[in-house]
């Protein structure tokens, strides 16, 4: 558990702990863009797989499309339950760092990638196995469940790619470095364009074709972020092995935000359950606007992943000035950048279904939700810099119990929107304004009157 530093302050520590020296020379807000430009591009990327695969598989028909809907789901379930992989190694790599102690901060980081391999081979033969299963649960037409399960199935070789690139990107955060991440997301994003479109038209493979091309590019991202980590290792003298009471600690203080990302996972399986119920047009219309989600949330995460490598750094430190300032200013720039985000979702909603799918069933349901979705931009922005904040201090206990409360505020939304939402595109709104400002709200007002105290911002290397 953190406890209380002895350490001086930070201003008069700089030249010890030389790498934080910038907290004092540097304005806060070049330091903030300085790690969430980079990290945008980065978070931005990995909708963008889920973009590029929507409008390729789109043109197959709404079968395929509604087939990868399904398997999306189930897919990011699995790897967002397990994104405490990046989110618990950030902070304790930052703390270290702010520490002065270098060489300690690779060395978690480096446990973190032993505990992602483990888990990923894991997970990996289960999903496999068990796909058919999975996607059969949400009670989809025949075909469609058929096409989400070949999907499913294959992209399970790429999972513990998946969650060994969390791992090294969570270490590189810590870091300070978003830099890193960037590129490699940028070259990953670009193979997995070239390689979709050889292996579904190319080769004439289809959705399954989709798969395999994002399982390659996701294992060539693995490959060069083992070469920068060994590199870092070498540097700093720490050990390539895993310890195990490293990877221990990892997985105990990733429980709680476990709990947390799970009960977020529940929420979007919900609604995807209701969409699903609403037919095959709408289950199709809503992956779209979810991916079109994930994209705006993960460019507003951005400025989370800041706030997280800062405050764990800032906490490390013993700068407690500092952590406060840089808790006012991202919440400056999430409420204004999540406001000119939605703005321009409201403005292209008559326009983004065309770019997805030729459907014209499907397209038609678009325009009104995404238009529900923008409004919620400056919520989305409050939200997910709280999280940030929080994640960076080790807060997840706190994350973990009022991600259950927040859950049980949409539980009644979702049923209410089951039960009396009309058919059409006025039904699949309702469903978005549920997700959008029923649940997120919840999370908004949680979130908010966590960061208002202080029992948060408790300082040391641990």
């Amino acid at each position: 558990m953190p406890g209380n530093s002895s350490r001086e302050p930070l201003s008069e520590g700089a030249a010890r702990v030389g790498s934080i020296a910038i907290f004092r020379t540097q304005p806060i807000d070049r330091e903030i863009l300085r790690l969430a430009l980079p990290a945008f591009g980065a978070l931005v990327a990995e909708p963008l797989f889920l973009l590029a695969d929507s409008a390729m598989v789109g043109h197959l028909g709404a079968v395929d499309l509604a087939g990868l809907g399904l398997a999306s789901a189930v897919l990011q379930t699995i790897v967002g339950l397990m994104v405490f992989l990046a989110y618990s190694t950030t902070p304790a790599v930052a703390r270290w760092l702010g520490a002065g102690d270098r060489g300690r901060a690779v060395s978690v980081g480096i446990d973190g990638l032993w505990l992602a391999l483990g888990l990923g081979l894991v997970l990996a033969l289960l999903g496999a196995a068990l796909s058919p299963q999975l996607v059969g649960a949400f009670g989809a037409e025949p075909a469609v469940a058929a096409a989400s399960a070949r999907y499913l199935t294959v992209s399970m070789l790429g999972l513990p790619a998946m969650l060994l690139v969390f791992a090294a990107t969570g270490l590189l955060r810590g870091l300070q470095d978003t830099r890193t991440p960037l590129w490699v997301a940028g070259l990953g994003f670009a193979a997995n364009i070239v390689l979709n479109l050889w292996f579904i038209y190319g080769l004439g493979l289809g959705l399954v074709g989709s798969a395999f091309g994002t399982v390659i590019a996701q294992w060539a991202m693995v490959a060069v972020y083992l070469v920068v980590v060994v590199r870092h290792a070498r540097r700093e003298g720490a050990r390539l092995r895993p310890h195990r009471s490293g990877m221990l600690r990892g997985a105990s203080s990733g429980g709680w935000l476990f709990l947390r990302t799970a009960s977020l996972r529940a929420a979007m399986l919900l609604a995807v359950f209701v969409a699903t119920s609403l037919g095959s047009p709408q289950l199709a219309a809503f992956q779209i606007a979810m991916t079109v989600f994930a994209a705006m949330a993960f460019a507003l995460d951005a400025l989370a992943i800041a706030a997280q490598a800062l405050v764990g750094r800032g906490l490390g430190a013993g700068d407690l000035p500092e952590v406060r300032a840089v808790l006012r200013r991202c919440l400056e720039w999430g409420l204004l950048g999540g406001a000119a985000i939605g703005a321009l979702l409201v403005v292209t909603s008559p326009l983004l279904g065309g770019l997805f799918t030729t459907a014209a069933e499907v397209s038609s349901l678009l325009p009104l939700t995404l238009v529900i979705l923008g409004l919620s931009g400056p919520l989305c922005g409050l939200v997910f810099v709280l999280d940030g904040v929080l994640i960076g201090a080790g807060d997840a206990r706190y994350l973990a119990v009022t991600g259950m409360v927040n859950l049980l505020v949409f539980v009644p939304l979702a049923w209410a929107v089951l039960s009396w939402a009309p058919q059409g595109a006025v039904g699949l709104a309702w469903l978005m304004a549920a997700f959008a400002f029923g649940y997120l709200g919840a999370r908004g007002v949680t979130l908010g009157l966590r960061a208002r105290a202080a029992r948060w911002m408790v300082v040391g290397a641990r």
